[in-house]
């Protein structure tokens, strides 16, 4: 068995959301981000489309820039630490193969069975530290040109996600790394409609990187008997990019000088990320390097938001968010040189809620203290979860505290400690090949398949600091 070259076998790995994983646990399920104002990270981000604080309101609601009175600019970041536990764990691993011998033409062929079988457990680690740290930073002008008119500029992280495992790690063969990074720019406007209601408009230009890695196995080795190892795997790795354009809308009406209500659509973008697919080793020759592409459309959302001052110094908010991640269906990659799809995994999300309440109080003119709570419905199912983006519905409890030293200058800090629902992950992966030996006389076909199920609990922790200054 030691001549026999498994070739042709078919590879299906996953991006899981192709989507730096520690920023998913700044805000929203699947890979969404929000952590654009380190304000409305203290109230939870309750009333992120209805409090008027800052320039970050450009992304919060483009129409509440024509209530600023000022130009101004805020600049921040959210720094986040994550901890993942993964118990109970399992996994097997098996190899089969069967041998076909045609001995005259006028004969039927000869099948023989080869290979171990079952192998049992993958050799491998557990180790929960797959979160790199990650900081999310984020940079909003805004300016009033008329008593009604606006206009602001915004850079900042909507859309992120990144896992990396150890290259031991006991699920390698069902994903290592994962990374997606989508940074946008988006010049806005906003008018005044009557004194009471305003709207906005922004265009985005979004910029997408994505990166995915994952072992794989020696099936030649695991046929004549050698159980997989860290050593004797092989890599598959795809990266891309694209660029590509979207746009923001917002409605801002304040029924009374207490009361403010908040609309904003963000609309989904559509990239195509073109990149390489680099493999090493044996899997050159069933996966030679060619140009690949992916097909990734980050989903739109939607958020209604209240502020009411309840008293003078104390204001009430809450806000609702819908985003449509059923979108997104599958990850599916292209194979330039082979035209054909040689990457796919499904993902079929769920169209998801957030939920979130805050407050902020002012016990003098110059402090401002917030806190909030939100409960984060995950778009993933128990069907399609995976190791690269093992999340379920969250919990987060958010402090925060504004300081104005001077009038023109408010410095911000916020800080939210997210817990995750214990979930499952369960993953099965199949690989087929065939070969010839015996010029011909003998051909074979190998299979191999592997499976990797562990519980995943996770919480996070997220520190913001941001400035503002008024000119």
């Amino acid at each position: 068995m030691n001549k026999i070259k498994t070739t042709g076998i078919s590879l299906a790995l996953s991006v899981g959301s192709i989507a730096t994983l520690a920023a998913n646990y700044a805000a929203a399920g699947g890979f969404e981000i929000t952590a654009q104002s380190i304000g409305s990270q203290g109230t939870g981000h309750a009333g992120r489309s209805s409090n008027v604080a800052d320039a970050t309101i450009v992304y919060g609601n483009p129409a509440g820039m024509s209530f600023l009175n000022h130009a101004q600019v805020s600049v921040g970041g959210t720094g986040i630490r994550a901890y993942t536990e993964i118990d109970n764990v399992s996994s097997n691993f098996s190899a089969d193969a069967e041998g076909s011998l045609s001995l005259l033409p006028f004969l039927p062929p000869l099948t023989f069975q080869l290979g171990p079988g079952d192998m049992g457990r993958v050799n491998g680690t557990n180790e929960g530290d797959m979160v790199p740290d990650s900081l999310i930073p984020y940079a909003f002008y805004a300016q009033p040109l008329t008593d009604r008119l606006s206009v602001g500029f915004g850079v900042y992280v909507p859309f992120g996600a990144r896992t990396d495992y150890d290259d031991d790690f006991e699920g390698r063969y069902h994903g290592t790394l994962t990374e997606l990074s989508v940074i946008t720019a988006q010049p806005t406007l906003s008018y005044r409609l009557t004194d009471r209601l305003s709207f906005g408009a922004g265009l985005t230009y979004n910029r997408a990187e994505g990166e995915l890695a994952v072992k794989v196995p020696h099936i030649e080795d695991a046929v004549n008997g050698t159980p997989p190892s860290p050593e004797t795997d092989e890599e598959v790795q795809v990266s891309g990019d694209d660029d590509a354009w979207g746009y923001h809308l917002g409605l801002m009406y304040r029924p009374t000088d207490a009361t403010s209500l908040g609309l904003t659509y963000r609309s989904s973008v559509e990239f195509e990320l073109a990149g390489e697919i680099e493999t090493t080793g044996f899997v050159q020759e069933m996966l030679p390097n060619q140009p690949g592409s992916l097909d990734l459309t980050t989903p739109e959302t939607v958020n209604l938001s209240i502020s009411h001052d309840l008293f003078e110094p104390l204001t009430l908010m809450a806000s609702v968010s819908w985003t449509r991640w059923s979108q997104f269906e599958e990850i599916a990659i292209d194979g330039e040189a082979s035209g054909e799809r040689i990457i796919v995994e499904p993902q079929e999300y769920n169209n998801a809620w957030v939920y979130s309440v805050g407050a902020e109080y002012r016990p003098t003119n110059t402090l401002a203290l917030r806190a909030g709570f939100a409960i984060d419905n995950s778009p993933t199912n128990d069907r399609t979860r995976s190791v690269r983006v093992p999340s379920d519905d969250r919990k987060l409890y958010s402090l925060g505290l504004g300081w104005t030293p001077l009038p023109n200058l408010t410095f911000d800090l916020a800080y939210t400690y997210i817990t995750e629902k214990r979930t499952r992950v369960d993953q099965a992966r199949t690989y087929q090949g065939s070969s010839e030996l015996l010029a011909g006389l003998v051909d074979i076909d190998a299979d191999a398949s592997t499976y990797y199920g562990a519980n995943y609990e996770t919480e996070a922790h997220a520190v913001g600091a941001a400035v503002t200054y008024r000119f």
